[in-house]
């Protein structure tokens, strides 16, 4: 993981827009409401008791038929991927999708009207930095039964190719790759769903598809076509004439692109990682992509950024002059022995500080705290870690001698691992938002012997010695 100097953020005001359901045929109201720094993107059930919330979290798929599925306590939501495809397009961070029903409007069967929607709400900053996930080596996923397969390897942006071959005469092999995310809006967004006739007379046949229409989805007619289908497709449209055009396509429909189909498919993808929940520096080769090897290509991100955020554990030289040593320590705080418990700062930035701290069996609070059996006590773990945020606060203004910083709020505490006499203790803390007024919010963690030992949300104020 890897925290940017690329602000996080979210819309403007709440904007909505409303078309039919897919699957449902009726109606549906979305709304993009802004969310909180940190918040993610999440759909909400303004129709259901309690108006629940289900996350845009791989682990909720329950079903990828004919879209990517979630499911939480009971709560569904349908077809998520055009909506969350729309946001990372728009590299938008933090948004609540409100819903009046289990699944978005279809619109066209593309992205683009919820960018549309997005772009009038406007887009704005946060007090926050992007946190990114950097592909360090190459992963993949093969689902062994359709052949399909994703692959991401390190790349500087996020960027995604797609390949697809439907062994078809109508729609053989197709390719689409976007190279920068800036361009989603241009050259991928209005790339519509599409369907081979085979599988919608099945669709109409069980009624699965109410709200499909010749507007929201390119028609392949793959076979050969009957007259009594032909009525069926023409009733179910809505139409009083059908026919298939010479590229093979169902009425009159045009083609935004000659590859749109592959295109389709790449919005899919961007959609369905979105639920790694984490942005990603990487590019992603996707070959025969579907919403399964997607959804299950997403898990996999996630559980890997999962395990490197717990095993985050940073390297240092400790044999190197450090950056600050004991003395420069004692110079910016106002600490003393026996209540300072930071050795040395071996890094510092404007976002980040890095510190350390030797335990030895010498520490005043081992001769009351467990003397048979020495444990450095939690709460000590976080002073230290808030003495080496103090640093990085103080280090923001030019007399620090003159100033104290003050804990405000500790929050999300957790300990790990115990510290023993012995060991060798690395804080790193860095900012979750900017500092204002004074004011510090960061993130901390402590490791010993190459482990995650302790972390905290601290919130500090510098305040003038009087």
């Amino acid at each position: 993981m890897s925290t940017t100097t690329i602000k996080q953020t979210t819309i403007g005001k709440e904007v909505s827009l409303t078309g039919v359901g897919l699957h449902t045929g009726s109606d549906v109201t979305i709304k993009f409401v802004p969310a909180d720094k940190n918040h993610g993107y999440a759909f909400k059930r303004v129709d259901l008791e309690g108006t629940p919330i289900i996350p845009a979290d791989a682990n909720l798929v329950n079903n990828t038929q004919r879209g990517t599925n979630l499911e939480k306590n009971g709560v569904k939501i349908q077809t998520s991927e055009h909506v969350l495809a729309a946001l990372v397009g728009l590299e938008i961070d933090n948004v609540l999708i409100e819903l009046d029903a289990a699944e978005p409007p279809i619109m066209d069967g593309s992205s683009k009207f919820f960018v549309e929607a997005l772009e009038k709400a406007g887009i704005v900053e946060q007090d926050a930095y992007r946190e990114e996930y950097v592909v360090k080596e190459v992963i993949s996923y093969r689902d062994e039964k359709t052949g399909s397969e994703i692959t991401i390897i390190p790349s500087d942006t996020y960027q995604v190719t797609t390949m697809v071959d439907f062994g078809t005469k109508v729609l053989g092999t197709q390719n689409a790759t976007l190279e920068n995310i800036a361009d989603f809006k241009k050259e991928i967004a209005d790339a519509r769903t599409f369907s081979f006739l085979h599988e919608l007379e099945a669709l109409l046949e069980n009624g699965l598809i109410k709200g499909g229409d010749l507007n929201n989805a390119i028609v392949y007619v793959d076979k050969e076509i009957s007259e009594d289908t032909m009525k069926k497709l023409e009733k179910a449209f809505n139409k009083k004439k059908l026919s298939v055009k010479a590229n093979g396509i169902l009425d009159n429909l045009t083609l935004h692109q000659p590859n749109e189909a592959a295109r389709h498919k790449l919005l899919d993808v961007i959609g369905d990682l979105a639920l790694a929940g984490t942005r990603i520096r990487g590019k992603v080769i996707a070959n025969k992509p579907g919403h399964f090897v997607n959804t299950q290509f997403a898990k996999k991100i996630a559980q890997i950024i999962k395990l490197e955020k717990r095993n985050n554990v940073p390297k240092y030289d400790l044999s190197l002059p450090p950056l600050m040593d004991i003395h420069q320590i004692m110079d910016m705080l106002p600490h003393r022995p026996p209540f300072l418990l930071i050795d040395r700062i071996l890094e510092l930035s404007d976002q980040h500080v890095v510190g350390m701290k030797n335990v030895t069996m010498n520490e005043p609070f081992f001769v009351g705290h467990f003397p048979g059996a020495p444990v450095m006590p939690g709460v000590l773990q976080v002073e230290a870690m808030a003495q080496t945020g103090g640093i990085l606060v103080l280090s923001t203004v030019p007399d620090p001698e003159n100033y104290l910083t003050l804990f405000m709020k500790i929050d999300k505490v957790k300990f790990k691992r115990q510290v023993l006499p012995g060991d060798t203790l690395i804080f790193h803390c860095s900012l979750i938002s900017p500092i204002r007024r004074g004011i510090c919010h960061m993130q901390a963690y402590a490791y010993a012997n190459d482990k995650l030992v302790s972390e905290a949300e601290m919130m500090a104020q510098i305040v003038k010695r009087t």
